[in-house]
């Protein structure tokens, strides 16, 4: 490795992206194009920087394999960046096994910490805590070290397990500060910061009430009967009944939860389950049919009793009733959850992370869009949507290996 090549990698390693193309913006053999790849994602220019990887990996001979993985690795975290979550993980798989061949441990960690990653922005929970719990970060350098503790640290957010993310957070934190990477220690301070900003609202007659995730997780813990519609779903301490595919089962299970102790009647049942506001006996019976669903269901949760008017929800063992709304109510709640990072995502990647039609996604964001809170750059098939900046602030990409080239 020449000195030149060294020296850019040392630069991005401290996070100087332009003291790195300084060093090699003129150069075009493939360890120099590798370099300034990464240096343009940790500028933000990802298309610039998928482009000058693929070309650096095709200009790596056969006999550089592991300079080639690198490339890929480095390419599949600006795919990660940009929300470009179609692509299939194999090629990264194929790359982290090379990686670990040829004893490059750091950069075969850095590449299952983007699948794990890739997972997390899924929702693949089980499937990304499977895979983080096979690392080993032990002896690591200290960016590294930190990314470990971050994800870590987001799967149990994810989780509402608030004491370990806090304790992941603290460790991540002090990797951040023996790593001395700017960029490293404002991603932890933003993770950080989500603790104190509101996670969830907590409804009842007459109001909201404003919750932290911590004060999340103790309403999960407390064995109250939980309609929780941030995840679509009715927990009662570790019994959790999901049905996020089953929309009306849900609508009438928060309808019920809202009015309770009252009953609803059965128009508002129909309204809120089936959006007609002029019912005839067909909705009448069919609200009977999806009512008995609802009771086998949540047996175990609850009884859904008929009365003269309608329905009301009687909880076992004499539990409350809480109804849990996102910090921000609508069909597009969803949307603006994971656009909140302030990356770009593309609409197919949005519409795999919801599990949702492109063209369903697509209406929902010119909604927000009309309301200003999503924004798009590009055209076409490189449009992007992200959220607005926060008084001038975005979340920085962070792109914590240099992948040294030798």
């Amino acid at each position: 490795m020449d000195s030149l090549i060294a020296a850019s990698a040392r630069a991005l390693a401290a996070g100087d992206a332009l003291g790195a193309l300084k060093r090699v913006a003129l150069r075009d053999d493939p360890p120099a194009l590798a370099l300034r790849g990464i240096a343009m994602a940790q500028l933000g220019e990802h298309p610039r920087a998928r482009e000058l990887l693929r070309r650096a990996a095709r200009g790596f001979g056969a006999h550089e394999e592991l300079a080639r993985a690198r490339c890929v690795v480095a390419e599949a975290e600006v795919a990660l960046a940009m929300r470009d979550l179609g692509g299939s993980p194999r090629a990264l798989a194929a790359a982290s096994a090379t990686l670990e061949s040829r004893a490059d441990r750091a950069n075969a960690l850095q590449a299952r910490l983007i699948a794990v990653r890739r997972l997390l922005l899924l929702g693949r929970l089980d499937e990304a805590a499977a895979e983080l719990a096979r690392l080993d970060a032990r002896g690591l350098p200290p960016s590294l070290a930190a990314v470990a503790e971050l994800t870590a640290a987001e799967l149990a957010l994810r989780s509402l397990r608030t004491g370990p993310a806090q304790a992941a957070l603290a460790r991540a934190h002090e990797a951040a500060e023996r790593a001395g990477v700017p960029a490293l220690l404002a991603e932890v301070a933003e993770a950080r910061a989500a603790f104190d900003r509101p996670a969830a609202r907590r409804l009842f007659a007459g109001g909201e009430q404003a919750l932290r995730i911590d004060e999340v997780a103790a309403l999960m813990a407390s064995g109250a009967l939980v309609v929780d519609a941030c995840r679509r779903g009715l927990r009662a301490g570790a019994t959790w009944r999901p049905l996020a595919r089953r929309p009306v089962l849900f609508a009438l299970a928060r309808a019920l939860a809202e009015a309770w102790p009252r009953d609803v009647d059965r128009e508002t049942l129909i309204a809120c389950a089936f959006g007609t506001r002029h019912p005839d006996e067909s909705h009448r019976a069919r609200l009977r049919v999806e009512v008995g669903r609802l009771r086998a269901l949540v047996a175990a949760l609850a009884s859904v009793e008929a009365t003269a008017q309608g329905f009301v929800l009687r909880p076992r063992d004499a539990r409350d009733v809480v109804v849990l709304a996102p910090p921000i109510d609508g069909d597009q709640a969803s949307l603006a959850a994971l656009l909140s990072d302030g990356a770009p995502w593309s609409t197919s990647a949005l519409a795999l992370a919801l599990g949702a039609s492109q063209r369903t996604v697509q209406r929902a964001l010119v909604e927000l869009e009309a309301a200003g809170r999503v924004r798009s750059i590009g055209r076409a098939r490189a449009q992007r949507w992200l959220s607005p900046p926060l008084a001038g602030f975005t979340t920085i990409l962070l792109l914590p290996a240099a992948l040294p080239l030798e």
